[in-house]
Parts: structure tokens; sequence; C-alpha cells
């Protein structure tokens, strides 16, 4: 699947139209909690990050997830990739372990995806 950054709504069906392209059910995405926008797609967390980077992101910004469209709710985010592993800021594990991180992150996604 291409990468495509996600700034204005994406209706669900078309991002579930998305989802068998990689993963089936799944689709990866990198979010910048800074300026409120996704990439979704690729293979890696890491292809969507880089593509953020390349469009003007600041890596501290860049979370990794897996959004699950057939889900509902906080259900369709995963909050679990490598990019996510930051032991500066505390956050040991490929999940997203600080609570205003996943908080940012919820906000952003349920804004882009109606």
């Amino acid at each position: 699947m291409e990468i495509k950054i996600i700034s204005d709504k994406i209706g669900l069906e078309e991002l579930k139209n998305l989802a068998p392209a990689d993963f089936g059910e799944m689709i990866k995405a990198a979010v910048d909690i800074e300026k409120g926008i996704m990439a979704i797609g690729g293979e890696w967390h890491s292809d969507a990050e880089r593509v953020l980077l390349e469009a003007g992101s600041e890596q501290k910004n860049l979370w990794g997830i897996n959004l699950f469209p057939g889900r509902a709710g906080e259900a369709m985010i995963e909050f679990t990739s490598l990019i996510n592993i930051r032991p500066k800021l505390n956050n040991r594990t490929m999940i997203i372990e600080i609570p205003e991180v996943k908080e940012k992150i919820y906000q952003i996604v349920n804004k882009l995806i109606s």
C-alpha cells in the first residue's frame, strides 16, 4: 500500500478499503502529535515515519500505531510499534506508555477518521 498523509478527514469506509492491501484488517500508521496528522500505509511503521519526516515533522513528535477500521471506539487503535521505544522519554517498550501521548493520538485519530 502506498503511504498516504492524512491531514483532513478520511471516511471509515475508505480506510477499511485500504486495509486489505497489506495486513488484512490492520493498517500501520505514524502519528505526528504536534501537527495533528498521520501517515498510513507501508510495510513498517518506520516507512510512514519517514514520509512524515520528509514532510517536515520532527522525530520527537512521531509515534507508531496500528489501526483496525473494523473495530469500534478505542479498540480501533493499537499503540504498539518499534518506533515507540523511547528510553529518553521513559517509554521503554513498543507500547506507548505515556498517557498524554495516547490521549493526543486518540484525539487525532478521532478527528481524522469519520
